[in-house]
């Protein structure tokens, strides 16, 4: 899987779309699927063009706005900053859970947390969204609800985790499991169907507008088992037919 990148000044290498970048990025998917094992995790990856670690704080806060208008919350619930890799203890973190704080909202919570501002350092919000899932209790039929799911908005510094930022993008996004998108394991009847199109409408829009309102020039949303979730809900859809 190869995935595109652009230049970091100030601190951050070139990041071309050379073979010898395919093949780092080759090689860290590889590693990481080795270490996790299988998993149906979404992820969506952010590039852009000659970024300045100086300018993450601006990137993260229009990502993490975007949200609100797009099934999520208007809030950040919590950030973490991670020195060094993913191995070491967070020196920062706070909770803001979901009271009505003012210095929870995005731009106020990306400045608290970049205040200590390294390129070895990744910057980690969670951020409220809602999905339509099947809810199922014993004693109850089972019903579709809108349901609240953390979502994990990562920033990460030029030399972190040895330059994770080359495959994984300038900012990630962890979305979770990818059931609400296929709920594969489920007999779809028509309102499922519609409820499971509306959860793929609302990321593709989402994706969408976290792209232009942040500036990207090149994102990928992928998933630890290396497929395509288009690719995955053609075949779903192609069952289901």
């Amino acid at each position: 899987m190869q995935k595109p990148g652009g230049r970091f000044e100030g601190g951050y290498g070139e990041v071309g779309r050379s073979e010898p970048f395919a093949r780092r990025a080759s090689f860290a998917l590889a590693a990481r699927l080795q270490s996790v094992g299988m998993s149906d995790t979404l992820y969506l990856s952010l590039w852009y063009p000659n970024l300045r670690l100086a300018s993450l704080a601006d990137k993260l806060a229009a990502v993490l706005g975007v949200f609100a208008t797009h099934g999520g919350e208007a809030r950040v619930y919590s950030s973490t900053v991670w020195p060094v890799s993913w191995r070491e203890t967070p020196i920062f973190q706070r909770v803001y859970g979901r009271d009505e704080q003012q210095d929870a909202e995005p731009r106020a919570a990306v400045a608290e947390t970049l205040e200590i501002l390294h390129d070895d350092y990744a910057y980690e919000f969670q951020i409220g969204w809602s999905l339509w899932e099947l809810e199922t209790e014993p004693s109850l039929d089972a019903r579709w609800v809108r349901k609240p799911r953390l979502v994990r908005v990562t920033g990460f510094g030029p030399l972190f985790d040895e330059g994770t930022y080359e495959a994984d993008g300038h900012i990630r996004i962890d979305f979770g499991s990818d059931t609400p998108f296929l709920e594969e394991d489920l007999e779809l009847d028509s309102e499922g169907a519609g409820h499971v199109a509306e959860n793929v409408v609302q990321l593709v829009a989402l994706t969408g507008a976290v792209e232009k309102e942040s500036g990207a020039t090149a994102r990928l949303l992928w998933s630890e088992l290396g497929e395509s979730l288009a690719q995955r809900l053609a075949a779903r859809l192609g069952v289901r037919n």
